[in-house]
């Protein structure tokens, strides 16, 4: 069994029983959804699929760092705890403390973040939720965007299709009338 099989049976038994904020879609079909969009990139590297399986898997589960750091690996362990938000700080420093974090990311936790923002947009868009709760979900989720928009531009020439995943997201937006993303 390679790695990322491994982690996508860890991520499911993980997430077993959890839902999206819909309370109907299954966490994992949000997981597979991302692992998708990376690979239509042309990520192959092992570690940052795993990552991309594993990338809720801390913030949503009671796992832990060290589960991830001792099953999958040090730098596995580094991508997802670089995606995950800690729960455990006080409310108010939650979303500073995430933001710092998507700044100083390795590019490749961006990649991942990058594809988890075209899936939760995607499934944001057919979620049953308020119009005012999905409008602010999504200027949350356009907010990471733009934090990592500037390191996604300098690497668009060794990954393309990254404009394809943003022309995906720019589609969404134009049908919620907000301004689109650009990669210029």
């Amino acid at each position: 069994m390679t790695k990322p099989e491994t982690a996508y049976l860890y991520a499911r038994e993980k997430h077993k029983g959890k839902t999206r904020a819909d309370g109907i879609t299954p966490d994992i079909i949000h997981l597979e959804a991302v692992v998708s969009r990376l690979k239509s990139l042309g990520v192959t590297d092992d570690d940052v699929l795993c990552a991309a399986w594993l990338h809720d898997v801390i913030e949503s589960t009671e796992t832990t760092f060290d589960d991830i750091y001792e099953r999958f690996g040090q730098r596995v362990a580094v991508l997802v705890s670089t995606l995950s938000k800690d729960n455990n700080l006080p409310k108010k420093e939650i979303e500073e403390q995430y933001v710092k974090q998507l700044q100083g990311a390795p590019f490749e936790a961006k990649l991942i973040k990058l594809c988890d923002i075209s899936a939760n947009l995607k499934s944001l868009d057919s979620s049953m939720i308020s119009k005012n709760k999905r409008k602010k979900a999504t200027n949350k989720i356009l907010h990471y965007l733009r934090i990592i928009k500037n390191d996604l531009v300098e690497k668009k020439s060794d990954y393309p299709k990254i404009e394809s995943i943003i022309k995906g997201i720019n589609e969404i937006l134009k049908e919620k009338h907000q301004r689109p993303i650009n990669l210029d």
